[in-house]
């Protein structure tokens, strides 16, 4: 799995650099400053900060990864000192930071640039992106990939959505799609909270208190389908912050979409679903109170006294749920066949920085099949290839943590 957020670092490499980690620990993803091409940085001894943070903000079935990085200016006047530099106080953030996006394969560092949407960074209303590959033949690196975004269209159609999508073999975005059918079934807006899952050749769009909306992005006629959460999940819409996606995760394990969720109040139980091949209806798989499995609450965990967060699906392994506890520090994988905590592990950054705890979905599950480490990613006019003198570096699955608040 990975960290959701970094910081860039001040380097003149071409290339990120990947540590990896098996779960329950963290892999983190670090990109050179210079490939963000970040604005001029201001007066370090004006009120005016600058921020620059982002990271991994979806992955697709074969792991790459689409990042997106945000330079923001703050206004934060200099109250005083803290030790050589400056304390301040922030007042205010920039409503529209620039935004730069890549996609990147994270084995061989390979990072490619996506155009700008319509020409300009000014592109934060761009929320939740996916990322879907194609192949041409089984079991081979992907030919192509697509990136796209999805929304309630509020002006247009009543009941119908838009969509921008990037197809890398065009190398541009097209024009907005728009008046897309809704599938939904009432008249009622999704509210995403997690990132976009690529799952049996479609992007879903996944709002944690009702459903998902799923749709082909390489399709000329695209096609929306809902799915709804298992009954007695689906709860009334989420307003304001949406802290319920830190109890609630929708992703792909052993080739099915599953869904888990866990109580916010004692006792916590743990339940896993999994998606019917046909679409139509969940599965329960596991459920279990926290407390009755062996080496919980025994274990020396910080935060048992306050519910768990899901943290991610474990992408091989159904069985296996990593929760992340004590605010948000430590992450636990937890083995519901076997009913035992496997491990626990500290999730803080190297620099000893607070967790993120109102931050839903900072980790990200990420399969990194064999391939990947000698796969070029796709770009306009060419095919997929791999470097035949390279020696694949393989790790099972990984959780890759970018921190998007990282700002200092």
């Amino acid at each position: 799995m990975i960290y959701d957020a970094e910081e860039p670092v001040r380097s003149p490499g071409l290339r990120a650099s990947f540590q990896l980690a098996e779960p329950p620990c963290a892999s983190h993803l670090r990109v050179p400053e210079n490939l963000i091409n970040p604005r001029p940085r201001p007066d370090p001894n004006g009120d005016i900060l600058p921020l620059i943070g982002g990271g991994v903000r979806a992955a697709s079935a074969d792991g790459l990864l689409l990042l997106d990085f945000m330079d923001e200016h703050a206004t934060a006047p200099i109250v005083g000192r803290v030790g050589a530099g400056w304390a301040r106080q922030i007042e205010a953030f920039e409503m529209d930071p620039d935004r730069t996006r890549f996609v990147c394969n994270p084995l061989s560092g390979q990072l490619l640039r996506l155009p700008d949407i319509d020409g300009t960074k000014k592109t934060s209303k761009y929320q939740f992106l996916g990322i879907l590959t194609q192949s041409d033949s089984p079991n081979r690196p992907p030919d192509r990939y697509a990136v796209a975004w999805l929304s309630d269209d509020d002006g247009a159609v009543e009941g119908s959505f838009v969509m921008r999508r990037f197809l890398s073999q065009k190398g541009e975005w097209d024009d907005k799609l728009v008046g897309l059918p809704s599938p939904l079934p009432l008249a009622r807006k999704m509210f995403m909270s997690q990132e976009v899952v690529a799952f049996a050749g479609r992007l879903w769009w996944v709002d944690v208190s009702w459903g998902a909306v799923s749709v082909d992005p390489f399709s000329d006629r695209p096609e929306l389908r809902f799915v709804e959460l298992p009954r007695g999940s689906v709860t009334e819409p989420v307003q304001g912050l949406p802290t319920l996606g830190r109890y609630r995760r929708m992703g792909v394990s052993e080739g099915r979409m599953r869904y888990a969720e866990v109580s916010e109040k004692k006792p916590f139980v743990l339940s896993s679903f999994a998606l019917q091949d046909g679409g139509s209806c969940w599965t329960l798989e596991h459920r279990m109170v926290l407390d009755r499995i062996g080496g919980w609450a025994d274990g020396g965990y910080p935060g048992l006294e306050e519910a768990p967060h899901i943290g991610v699906i474990h992408p091989l392994n159904a069985s296996v749920m990593i929760l992340t506890i004590g605010n948000g520090s430590h992450a636990v994988s937890v083995d519901m066949d076997r009913s035992k905590a496997l491990g626990c592990s500290l999730l803080r950054g190297c620099g000893g920085e607070d967790p993120l705890p109102h931050f839903n979905g900072f980790l990200k599950p990420c399969v990194l099949p064999p391939l990947l480490g000698s796969t070029l990613i796709p770009s306009a006019g060419t095919r997929a290839s791999t470097k035949s003198n390279f020696k694949s570096k393989t790790l099972s699955d990984i959780l890759v943590r970018v921190d998007r608040c990282s700002k200092n």
